[in-house]
């Protein structure tokens, strides 16, 4: 699988990233460690704006921070005029701290507690993804008490499979998010927004899915919202001022991955709502769009320590790695695949094929199976690529781990953004009993 960014190999056989060497970045700050490529983060992110430019639409392009939130992550988006899209107060707090615009902070979430949207409210975000009947009636409730006017979106299901995995397609009737328009409720919801004196109706918000190759479902959500908006305006005469196509973008993580290409996708979108909307004689809306994955997720790369390593004659040989599904729990919770090089024989062909496990008490912790590599030693160091979606965001602690130090690379600049978990990290909310039971 070819190198993404500016990741090389040089000279001596060894990975560089941002001008970088991996293994220069693993002895620095240990292992395991993200590493992102920040160049290609802002190369991405200008890939999307820049293309909308061209289409001459007016747009927004908010960053999914759920695939990667931290402070200096959040001022990078900043840096690139993008939007932000959260999902809870810990998003929203870290692009409060990182001060992001609050007017290009997009609230989502399908259970919004009281609390978040106090937060919000007093942090004035620019726009609420309202999801379901009861987030709409607290808050409009909370803004009324507040005495503030906000701007909102109406997340909908619009009824369509697209072929990714089951826990990440989102936009089928059957869904945790959003009204449904087959069933009636979408039609309800909006009757109920444009009721409401302390609600700016924007438009609708729709997302089919998540790691998509194909334009065709994106294509399927215009036509299927536009039949919706034209009974709405028979109806009710409203008519959209921003249309939320969501993200799902996806990216390749394998060489069996086959994605489209930034441009190819805005250029299919903003086609396809210029034809909708100008056959009827509508004046074009706004265009909002969500990619996470797609800014993030082939600038990250993850580099381990190999530890153990076990043969299984005639079957298989195990090595394992000092970390795995508590910094990706993607291949443990979705089958994902992944490739992977050996950051200090990067250069040699492979001569055996082997299955990398991770640390944690679970048979189930495997980050690849299979994968044809040089000969393997102990204290090697592997860099699995495409990691910068979902692998510091979804970490954990399982077996009391270390969540891992994340740097940013550019110019041959290494820049620690994340520091790596403590001992007493992991203990600090701990407290001990005031009397010991006695046995």
């Amino acid at each position: 699988m070819p190198l993404s960014g500016t990741s090389r190999i040089d000279g001596r056989g060894h990975l560089t990233i941002g001008g970088c060497d991996a293994m220069e970045l693993a002895k620095e700050f240990g292992t395991p460690l993200y590493v992102y490529d920040e160049a290609l983060i802002r190369q991405n992110s200008r890939r999307f704006v820049e293309s909308f430019k061209q289409s001459g639409f007016a747009f927004q392009v908010a960053y999914a921070s759920k695939a990667f939130s931290c402070i200096a992550m959040a001022q990078l988006a900043a840096e690139e005029n993008l939007s932000l899209d959260v999902v809870s107060s810990g998003e929203l707090y870290t692009a409060l701290q990182a001060g992001f615009p609050v007017e290009r902070i997009h609230f989502h979430g399908n259970n919004k507690t009281e609390e978040e949207l106090r937060m919000a409210l007093e942090a004035n975000v620019g726009c609420y993804v309202v999801d379901n009947f009861y987030e709409m009636e607290l808050l409009h409730d909370l803004a009324s008490t507040a005495n503030k006017r906000v701007n909102v979106m109406l997340r909908l299901t619009p009824g369509i499979e697209v072929h990714t995995h089951e826990y990440i397609s989102t936009g089928q009737e059957d869904s945790k998010f959003g009204f449904g328009v087959s069933d009636g409720q979408a039609m309800q919801a909006i009757q109920h927004a444009l009721a409401k004196k302390q609600f700016n109706l924007l438009g609708i918000h729709v997302h089919i899915g998540s790691q998509i190759f194909d334009t065709t479902g994106f294509v399927q959500a215009v036509r299927i919202v536009r039949a919706f908006l034209d009974r709405v305006h028979e109806e009710m005469g409203y008519e959209v001022q921003v249309l939320n196509l969501g993200g799902g973008f996806g990216i390749s993580y394998t060489s069996e991955d086959d994605p489209v290409a930034i441009e190819a996708f805005v250029e299919t979108i903003t086609r396809e709502v210029a034809a909708t909307w100008d056959e009827r004689d509508l004046p074009r809306p706004e265009i909002w769009i969500e990619p996470g994955r797609s800014i993030v997720g082939n600038a990250g790369t993850t580099l381990y320590t190999i530890g153990s390593i076990k043969e299984i004659p005639g079957i298989r040989t195990y090595v394992a790695v000092d970390g795995g599904m508590t910094d990706n729990i993607r291949p443990a919770l979705y089958q994902a695949k992944y490739d992977a090089l050996l950051a200090n024989k990067a250069s040699l062909p492979p001569a055996e094929t082997v299955s990398i496990a991770g640390k944690c008490c679970e048979s189930g912790d495997m980050l690849i199976w299979d994968i044809a590599l040089p000969k393997v030693n102990s204290g090697d160091i592997l860099a699995v690529l495409s990691t910068g979606a979902y692998g510091y965001s979804m970490a954990s602690n399982y077996n009391r781990l270390r969540r891992p130090a994340v740097v940013f690379v550019q110019d041959g600049e290494a820049e620690l953004v994340v520091e790596r978990e403590t001992y007493e990290d992991l203990i600090r909310k701990d407290r001990k009993r005031a009397v010991l039971s006695q046995i």
